[in-house]
């Protein structure tokens, strides 16, 4: 059946063939068909419009219509191409074939035999193009899952990035890679909100220019982020509203994505394309997401400087306190000593006018002071003294 609109070119000289073909069998059947003399009026037809079916008998004046199949594939014609030949002419169908010819007619013919050829080969032509369109979907559809799993695995490289890596800046790295894979932008930066100047750093980039590049660590004024940082939104600008700002000198699209703690704006992660093709709002999802881990970073960075500072104070608490034990330790130790030392003189005196009772008690005071060291020794093994008889 035919397809309204559906031209034919038809490559004949002979009045009678062309007739019976055109005026006869297809135009009645909606065909818009077409008249070329000879092959290069032909070819120079085909090239101006491109017919979606060729008839063309083999015995043309000049070219034949084996030559004109070698002159459509050199001139990038692929229309499929039906040859009318005489019969007898069996072996120049044959060569027809092998050089492209989709089907053939012989001449008589009647008009039922041309209607049913020309219907075979646009069906084929139909069904090759409804093949092609769908391998075209089946592809564009696998290269978007195949997007989507490479985009899904960034976050997710960058998700445990936060979780095992210590050193921000490259974590930072990371977060911007990531940044520009699930953008498919040229560029993208970093800016977080210094405690101190409250000024927004540059702290990571990937393919900033060297002009730009160079403020690392430093404040960077794009004159888009400073609107999000206002506002705590997402921006996305693209094409001629963007030539006001200054990051107009790097590209013609750019999407601003809030990095936030409690709903305060902490920084900016910018990313920039060259051409002016807005950014979708699948990519602004993604980049939500990354911005998501950039606050979930600086709140476990802050989270483990306050725990460092939490344990050096223990650590010097413990220190202060050993340096007091220690004190304590040789004070109480001298004093031990000290005491003890006039109770062994009177013991060790055989002279003196000590009762029995009187011995009995100072020799409790003794025994009761080096008990005392004892325990003292136990308790440091820095400050070991040697037993007292």
């Amino acid at each position: 059946m035919s397809t309204p609109g559906e031209r034919i070119l038809l490559v004949e000289t002979d009045p009678d063939i062309v007739d019976v073909i055109a005026r006869q069998a297809l135009r009645p059947l909606g065909y818009q068909v077409g008249v070329a003399k000879d092959a290069g009026e032909a070819i120079k037809q085909a090239v101006q419009t491109v017919p979606d079916l060729i008839i063309s008998n083999l015995n043309l004046p000049g070219l034949s219509g084996k030559d004109l199949l070698v002159a459509f594939t050199s001139k990038g014609i692929n229309a499929p191409v039906i040859v009318l030949a005489e019969k007898g002419q069996e072996q120049g169908v044959i060569q027809a074939f092998r050089l492209g010819a989709s089907d053939y007619l012989l001449w008589p013919t009647r008009d039922a035999e041309v209607v049913a050829a020309v219907e075979r080969v646009l069906r084929q032509l139909h069904e090759g193009r409804t093949r092609a369109k769908l391998d075209a979907q089946l592809t564009r559809i696998n290269d978007e899952l195949k997007r989507r799993i490479n985009d899904l695995t960034a976050i997710l490289r960058i998700g445990k990035a936060v979780i095992t890596l210590n050193d921000q800046r490259v974590l930072f790295d990371q977060i911007i890679q990531g940044a520009v894979q699930v953008s498919q932008a040229d560029m993208a930066w970093l800016l977080l909100r210094d405690d101190h100047s409250k000024a927004f750093m540059l702290v990571a980039h990937r393919n900033l220019p060297t002009a730009w590049a160079k403020k690392i660590n430093q404040p960077l004024d794009d004159s888009v982020s400073g609107l999000v940082a206002m506002s705590g939104e997402a921006l996305t600008i693209h094409g001629e509203p963007l030539k006001r700002f200054k990051v107009a000198a790097l590209g013609q699209a750019v999407a601003v994505t809030p990095v936030k703690v409690k709903q305060e704006v902490i920084g900016m992660l910018v990313v920039l394309r060259e051409q002016p093709t807005e950014f979708k709002s699948n990519e602004m999802t993604l980049l939500d997401a990354i911005a998501d881990y950039a606050s979930i970073s600086m709140v476990n960075a802050k989270l483990f400087r306050a725990l460092e500072q939490t344990l050096d104070s223990s650590r010097a608490s413990e220190q202060r306190n050993t340096q007091r034990q220690i004190v304590l330790y040789n004070q109480v130790r001298e004093s031990l000593e000290r005491a003890l030392a006039p109770v062994d003189e009177l013991l060790n005196n055989k002279d003196g006018d000590l009762t029995g009772s009187q011995y009995k008690a100072l020799e409790d005071v003794r025994s009761s002071l080096n008990q005392g060291l004892t325990l003292l020794r136990g308790d440091s093994s820095s400050n070991k003294e040697p037993s007292r008889k």
